[in-house]
């Protein structure tokens, strides 16, 4: 607890310190309720020892946890904590090996949205919005009416009928979280097994919290998906390259024009006025970034699509 304590109050005073921006700024650490802060232990090397499969603490503790898949070397700390549904998990941290994957010689690029989570530039590749949050939210409304109808006056402690409803809720919401989770990793993989190299939209997605989509961008998960897109290939050794959106799509993805006036949401087709080039918005924006890259190959006559200098359309 000592060196977690340091280390964020080391984080806020340094950003204090650089004059960072409050909403970016660390906040200095605060004590934490009994019954809102989730208990988590970290243990260095003199802290704990595994045998026989089972997990060795300090002060007498053993415990027998349920592997989910081997250990690939000697773990140099663990961390036991509880998550919101009192189930304990031990995370254990282990220096990163990379498992070369065979070479394919191939790139894409990724554009991030609500409609299709991703779309790339292979249409074997796309991932569309599976709505886990959508099929949730019935049996999540049916839990939180349970929750409201139960509910304690304040100062009161709460019921068990209504904790056991509080649990149902959370357990809905954990569902759909993993699921969200599984699909960007099958994803992901599915990626990084047919590319070597992947240019990738580096989108922030918090405005979208504050549209009328907030809600169906938060069931997609657009940064859930990136994370698992960028480990992904880290673990596998393939090349990320990051890419500013600006202009990705008003710029089109054959010969770099840009287009005078942005294209409103509605509008799902894109149409170059200067070389009359006519694509899907997200696959002309999928094809932007993938160009801004540099790794996109060039042609027959030597010119890579939208090496050129921008051109704006009449």
């Amino acid at each position: 607890m000592i060196r977690d304590f340091a280390k964020s109050r080391a984080k806020a005073l340094k950003d204090i310190k650089n004059r960072v921006p409050i909403h970016r700024r660390a906040g200095l650490p605060k004590f934490k309720k009994k019954h809102v802060a989730a208990p988590t232990l970290n243990y260095n090397r003199n802290g704990f020892k595994l045998k026989d499969g089972r997990l060795f603490l300090s002060k007498g503790v053993v415990a027998r946890p349920v592997w989910s898949r081997p250990l690939p070397g000697h773990p140099s700390s663990v961390r036991v904590y509880r998550d919101s549904l009192g189930h304990w998990y031990a995370s254990f941290v282990v220096a990163a090996q990379t498992e070369q994957l065979p070479a394919t010689s191939k790139a894409v690029g990724v554009d991030w949205g609500v409609r299709q989570i991703a779309t790339t530039t292979s249409d074997d590749h796309d991932l569309p919005h599976p709505q886990h949050g959508k099929i949730a939210a019935a049996n999540l409304a049916r839990y939180q009416r349970m929750m409201a109808r139960r509910r304690t006056p304040k100062g009161q402690p709460r019921s068990r009928r209504y904790r056991n409803a509080a649990r149902l809720a959370a357990k809905a919401h954990k569902k759909a979280k993993r699921q969200r989770q599984h699909t960007a990793r099958v994803w992901a993989k599915k990626v990084v097994i047919d590319f070597d190299r992947i240019a990738v939209e580096d989108f922030q997605p918090k405005f979208l919290a504050k549209s009328t989509m907030a809600r169906k961008a938060a069931d997609a998960a657009i940064k859930t998906t990136k994370t698992e897109l960028m480990n992904m290939a880290a673990k596998h050794g393939r090349h990320v390259v990051l890419i500013d959106p600006k202009h990705s799509t008003t710029d089109c993805g054959t010969c770099g024009t840009r287009t005078k006036d942005r294209l409103p949401l509605s509008q799902r087709t894109y149409t170059c006025a200067f070389c009359g080039h006519t694509a899907d918005r997200d696959k002309n924006a999928a094809q932007v970034i993938l160009n801004r890259a540099g790794l996109n190959p060039a042609g027959a006559d030597g010119i890579r699509p939208g090496a050129a200098k921008p051109r704006r359309a009449a």
